[in-house]
């Protein structure tokens, strides 16, 4: 009788055996295997992507080597899109015979991969199409499961030596051209280094990569930097664009890749030194970030994808825990979360982004603060979005003002307008203009009148209306554009004294900012704050203030306006140079004006700020009888006297 020993000696024979019959199998039938590997690759690239695949040499080198020539890939009607004159590379065997395709060793000589875009010929657009079977599934996705698939099958394509020499990645957008050239990559002993060349139509720069990657172990940590000196510029945005971005430094750093149970775990950090950022949209000026890092913490689920709470996002000074996910277990819900720790005030205005803040350089404050929002959208309940925005302030104090000196509010000054970035003639806001108006002396009609139509809680909000800025949000999401602002007098003001009407990042950020120190600083009372807004803002061609206003509209002071006068004038505040297209031809005020006053006296006779008394007006037209009349176009009657006698007359027959 066999012993335990001998059946588990017995056993280890036939499996050695049977691997060393599949080896053999494998290796006598290889380079068949390699042909039809290559025929179906062929066939699958013509068939699904109108794209020809060519090798003109594949071989087996060793038990588990390749090498191929002269491997070419080429869209119908475009250009190719990739060319390669010497791969070699090495499969590991033991996870082929499971199904899995795992480089050991990569080396790659002379060849190159292209984007082009020639009018709208795009010879990577085949590539683009998704699967049918995607678009015709309606399953729910396995965030966790597939990313982790995803991800699994790009590291073993990632292999643990490597050695590539003369590799360019060209891009051509009708062109806008950028060519990063690698001439040489080395990955040996988990060590990684490069020398990159870059090249487009406005510079060039030699580029260097280097670190520690550990694609089998899921771990790296690369450092990106420039060879010359100088930031490294980021190609082809700047053309494509007009978004020109630099940075001296970049770090990646991938701590761990986990799936456990249900859920994957990606943990590392990013880091960037110096980084500049210049586009239209963002800044007049260029905007500087000196230090920012990012410690994630990615969980990715069967049904959400999210950034934890437990990840640090950080620039200069400033330290803050994100939260946002992504979930569709019932419904499409976002969720947005930012928690910054009690920190010094004089910390966070020193750590805003240079030229994202140009009104706050030189700013000093005493104090802390904390502050929390939450935010969450559901896609098929819009309605219900949550919007809390919460600053806990501990002895917060302004003690010096930057560029924008909020003072400027109680005092006398000169405002300029500035539209499209062109100054405006001056205007004195102050005694010694005689169209100055103060507050008491403006009609109450009209006070009433733009408070319901530009601000109607004016007098109790601290500068911002949360319920506005749900609306705003709800219908920008909808619109998949900034549809619809939540501005009140306060931010308008901000906006006209201090700041300019350009539609960038900075000056909404700025705006934001300003209006809250204004407004919980109590730096000057809301009737001050009204009135110098009645005194600045544009109500028509070349008209600053009520006090030209009513001169140019009616001929009269504003004490004296009509309701009807008043509410005319709140009316076109939007969009005062427009003013003339409220008037029909015959000078009387068009259907969709007269339905606009009808629903604004009965919205204020509603909330109490009328009584039918004062709507006596109602039933008089509006006319202009001051210069703003001669711009109306209105339709001259012809009061020529007809002879019938010359008329001819028709017939039909």
């Amino acid at each position: 009788m066999k012993t335990r020993k001998q059946k588990i000696f017995l056993v280890t024979k036939i499996v050695v055996a049977f691997i060393v019959i599949a080896i053999i199998g494998i290796f006598s039938f290889r380079e068949a295997l390699l042909k039809q590997i290559i025929a179906k690759t062929t066939t699958k690239m013509e068939v699904d992507y109108s794209s020809r695949f060519l090798v003109k040499k594949a071989s087996f080198e060793g038990l588990s080597g390749v090498y191929l020539t002269d491997v070419t890939l080429v869209p119908k009607n475009a250009d190719t899109l990739f060319k390669i004159q010497k791969i070699r590379t090495s499969v590991n065997i033991w996870r082929l015979l499971v199904g899995d395709i795992q480089l050991g060793t990569l080396e790659i000589k002379n060849g190159y991969v292209q984007l082009t875009k020639k009018g709208k010929v795009k010879n990577f657009a085949a590539f683009l199409k998704r699967n049918k079977d995607e678009e015709n599934s309606t399953n729910k996705r396995d965030y966790a499961a597939f990313a982790y698939r995803i991800i699994s099958r790009v590291l073993n394509l990632i292999p643990t030596d490597m050695d590539v020499e003369n590799l360019k990645f060209k891009l051509d957008d009708n062109g806008k051209k950028a060519t990063i050239d690698i001439k040489k990559l080395v990955l040996a002993n988990k060590e990684l280094e490069t020398s990159i060349h870059v090249k487009t139509n406005t510079f060039a720069q030699r580029w260097k990569i280097k670190g520690f990657a550990d694609p089998r172990n899921k771990k790296a940590d690369i450092r990106f930097f420039n060879i010359d000196t100088g930031a490294i510029k980021v190609p082809y945005f700047d053309e494509r664009y007009k978004f020109i971005s630099s940075f001296d430094s970049i770090r990646l750093n991938i701590e761990n890749i986990d799936k456990s149970g249900d859920e994957l775990h990606i943990d590392g950090f990013t880091s960037i030194a110096n980084l500049k950022i210049n586009h239209t949209r963002i800044a007049r000026k260029v905007v500087l970030i000196k230090n920012a890092r990012f410690d994630y913490r990615l969980l990715l689920g069967s049904v959400f994808v999210a950034v934890d709470s437990s990840s640090t996002m950080q620039f200069n000074k400033v330290k803050f825990h994100p939260y946002l996910a992504y979930e569709t277990e019932e419904d499409t819900i976002y969720k947005l979360k930012v928690n910054i720790p009690k920190m010094k005030a004089q910390d966070f205005i020193s750590s805003l982004p240079d030229g994202l803040f140009t009104n706050f350089q030189g700013m000093e404050a005493e104090g802390t603060f904390d502050y929390n929002l939450n935010f969450e959208y559901n896609k098929n309940k819009p309605k219900d979005l949550v919007f809390d925005s919460n600053l806990k302030k501990e002895n917060l104090k302004i003690t010096k003002y930057g560029e924008a000196n909020l003072n400027k509010l109680n005092g006398e000054f000169i405002y300029r307008a500035i539209i499209n970035n062109v100054l405006q003639r001056p205007v004195f806001v102050g005694a010694a203009n005689p169209n100055y108006t103060p507050l008491d002396q403006i009609s109450p009609y009209l006070q009433k009148c733009v408070l319901t139509t530009e601000d109607p809680s004016f007098f109790s909000h601290r500068g911002f209306i949360n319920e506005a800025f749900k609306q705003s949000i709800i219908k920008n999401i909808k619109t998949k554009k900034f549809a619809r602002g939540a501005s009140t007098i306060s931010m308008q003001l901000i906006k006209n004294v201090f700041l300019t009407r350009e539609k960038t990042l900075s000056r909404k950020l700025e705006e934001i900012l300003l209006v809250y120190i204004l407004e919980n600083n109590r730096i000057a009372s809301k009737e001050r704050m009204l009135e110098v807004y009645f005194n600045i803002i544009e109500w028509g061609p070349n008209v600053y203030g009520i006090g030209e206003a009513s001169q140019f509209y009616f001929q009269k002071i504003p004490s004296d306006l009509t309701f009807n006068e008043c509410l005319y004038l709140a009316r076109i505040i939007p969009s005062p140079k427009k003013f003339m297209y409220q008037f029909n031809e015959e000078g009387n005020l068009r259907e969709s004006a007269v339905q606009q006053v009808s629903f604004l006296t009965d919205l204020m006779i509603r909330r109490g700020l009328l009584t039918p008394d004062d709507t006596v007006f109602k039933s008089q037209p509006t006319v202009l009888t001051g210069p703003a009349k001669s711009l109306l176009r209105i339709k001259v009657k012809d009061t020529t006297v007809v002879d019938s006698l010359l008329v001819k007359e028709e017939f039909e027959f």
